[in-house]
């Protein structure tokens, strides 16, 4: 158990154009544990306050999965609230992280994304997609709910899509309907095709006025300044379902599948 929580990178490059890319990568489809989720998270902020940094990319390894959420590992391995509010705190600090930077933030969905990877591609400013990225809140199917990254999901898709996800837990939204609901700008066929519109965005966007992106991206997070305490609230609630005998058993039953 221990192992595949130690498991997993976080890369960061910044090209001569200002351009910054984050990539995070775990062997299990990319799924997250705490320690990955706070390199994200630190990397995001010390590129926003990185002056060469004019606009960030944040991504996935691999061609499969975008992200499988939080690491299924460490989520049977909580025994106490205070260990349980740390490990959903987890997707809340990338959240923030993504909130208060001041650069724009273009997301790239390669596959399929999972509770707290929907949190992620909600979280950029702007998300592409490819055909293969089906989106599943899939927390409530274990015992808990997706209170730390619904109100990222609420706020990009509104709250009947973000309440679609929760309530019916274990069903795939294809990519196109996650592009109806807004999460996603445009859906594509092949990575290829996304990747040349990203470069394409990335590179208009190095060249806009800093200033004005910041003031922009400011307006559009208007109303989302008490996260910090909001998100933290959430992942104590979380963390206390899932210590509840109905989760673990729940979470067994999952395993066993």
């Amino acid at each position: 158990m221990s192992n595949a929580i130690d498991k997993g990178h976080v890369d960061v490059s910044i090209e001569t154009s200002g351009i910054a890319t984050v990539e995070f990568g775990h062997p299990l489809s990319n799924s997250l544990p705490g320690k990955i989720l706070q390199k994200i998270a630190d990397a995001i902020s010390e590129l926003g306050s990185n002056n060469d940094v004019k606009v960030i990319i944040l991504r996935s390894a691999g061609d499969r999965a975008f992200c499988a959420g939080a690491s299924f590992d460490e989520l049977i391995s909580i025994k106490d609230l205070e260990v349980g509010k740390v490990f959903f705190s987890g997707f809340a600090n990338v959240i923030n992280a993504c909130r208060k930077c001041p650069k724009f933030i273009i997301g790239r969905v390669q596959g399929k994304a999972v509770g707290g990877g929907v949190g992620v591609a909600s979280a950029v400013d702007y998300c592409f997609a490819t055909k293969h990225a089906d989106v599943k809140l899939s927390e409530l199917a274990v015992g808990i709910g997706p209170f730390v990254v619904g109100p990222a999901v609420e706020r990009k898709m509104g709250l009947s899509a973000m309440s679609q996800l929760a309530i019916n837990a274990t069903e795939w939204q294809p990519a196109r309907w996650a592009k109806e609901q807004g999460l996603y700008a445009e859906v594509f066929d092949s990575s290829e095709d996304m990747d040349a519109c990203i470069n394409s965005l990335a590179e208009k966007l190095a060249k806009s006025n800093p200033e004005a992106m910041r003031m922009l991206k400011t307006a559009f997070w208007k109303g989302t300044e008490h996260w910090d305490a909001l998100l933290k609230e959430r992942a104590a609630m979380s963390g206390e379902l899932v210590l509840s005998d109905f989760t673990v058993n729940a979470i067994n039953a999952f395993k066993k599948k």
